[in-house]
């Protein structure tokens, strides 16, 4: 993109550890990946925002220092999102005139988190505002709450913002501390796998919601049975409740509820079980943690579709798979794993054939990727493209 004064890629991410469990204060995991989204952009005098898509059919087009517009479902909202974030802070009085490209067609790998990010550093470029990584991560976060519509935490826009090459993020969604924990050099090698089963999906038309409410729910019902005051739906967590008060009252509480709720606490210890594993370079451990994970996440917190389960049933005893599980929602998407690259050409040609043996249907969707660990979004240099 040679007419281009400025370029920002802003990689996808995947959690190995930490699932379901960010809107509810929870402790997390994550990579961001060498696969993202590219936007391209020159800054404008007036205030007017033009974007192409190399991915969507379409244009968008709208006015930065005019009030936001209502939500068009349309990929333009990501953009008029970005924008209503940023305006609750910053008076923004230049536009721009920009290109956005992604670089997989895959759901479950936060590819929304991804372009907002993006639009939200290049609003911010635009105009003269110098923000911090985590500060990005905030207002991006706010935007897809508020404007898009999605209860998620800030697992997926910390991924993206604060992540690196050489090391596995850990944070805490409750006190938003983070840290990124540098790979331990006795480590084996390991490349990320990316298994697209076919099946695109929205979060937002998903049950992502209603998963967020059941653990509120559960909260709820702790609190109620322990005659323990209760507080507004938008202020309570599981990270708030012990877990011996989940222990007393798990029977009393509807199953559903207990599930989600035992899953939220399992998680708990996996991932700190899990940060041990990766300081220590016991990446078996840490796999079988994934595993587990993603055991929890079928039968406690009940998302996967037949065929993320079918992706992950096959995957998990194949030898050079260390561990994995659903990446993202879980709903439709993908299943990540981290596995020893000299078992990849394996691993895909066994996975394909006893999955397309299972969904014929998937035969021209179905895709498999291999990526690595990488930095987080940033501006590219012209001669260092990602």
């Amino acid at each position: 993109m040679e007419n281009f004064q400025y370029h920002i890629f802003s990689p996808y991410r995947v959690c190995p550890l930490g699932a379901h469990v960010d809107h509810q204060h929870g402790l997390v995991t994550g990579f961001a990946i060498n696969k993202g989204v590219d936007l391209w952009f020159n800054v404008r005098e007036d205030a007017e925002v033009n974007l192409s898509s190399l991915s969507f059919e379409g244009e968008v087009h709208f006015d930065l220092s005019k009030r936001t517009e209502v939500r068009e479902k349309h990929w333009g909202d990501y953009a008029r999102g970005a924008k209503y974030a940023l305006k609750k802070r910053f008076e923004l009085t230049k536009g721009i005139d920009g290109v956005l490209k992604g670089s997989l067609p895959v759901g479950g790998l936060s590819s929304s988190a991804a372009v907002l990010i993006a639009y939200v550093m290049a609003f911010a470029k635009a105009n003269g505002i110098t923000l911090q990584p985590f500060e990005v991560v905030q207002i991006a976060s706010e935007a897809e709450r508020e404007y898009i519509g999605l209860n998620n935490g800030l697992l997926d826009q910390a991924c993206i913002a604060l992540g690196k090459q050489d090391g596995l993020l850990f944070l805490d969604c409750d006190s938003n501390e983070w840290r990124v924990i540098k790979r331990n050099p006795n480590m084996p090698e390991f490349e990320i796998g990316i298994f697209f089963s076919g099946l695109t999906r929205s979060l937002v038309n998903s049950d992502y919601n209603l998963r967020v409410f059941e653990c509120k729910t559960a909260a709820w019902n702790m609190l109620a049975y322990m005659e323990q005051p209760l507080k507004t739906f938008d202020k309570t967590f599981l990270r708030d409740i012990p877990k011996d008060t989940f222990d007393k009252t798990r029977d009393m509480m509807p199953s559903r509820f207990a599930r989600r709720a035992e899953h939220f606490y399992s998680e708990y210890r996996r991932v700190r079980q899990g940060v041990t594993a990766w300081e220590t370079g016991n990446l078996q451990l840490f796999g079988k943690l994934s595993f587990d994970s993603c055991e929890s996440s079928i039968h406690n917190y009940e998302c996967g579709s037949p065929e993320l389960i079918s992706i992950y049933n096959i995957m998990r005893p194949l030898p050079g798979v260390y561990g994995g599980r659903f990446s993202g929602a879980g709903f439709k998407g993908a299943v990540i794993a981290l596995v020893d690259p000299t078992y990849k050409e394996q691993i895909e040609a066994t996975l394909t054939k006893e999955y397309l043996a299972q969904f014929p249907e998937y035969e021209n969707t179905f895709k498999v990727f291999w990526v690595k660990p990488d930095d987080g979004a940033r501006f590219v240099d012209p001669l260092n493209l990602p």
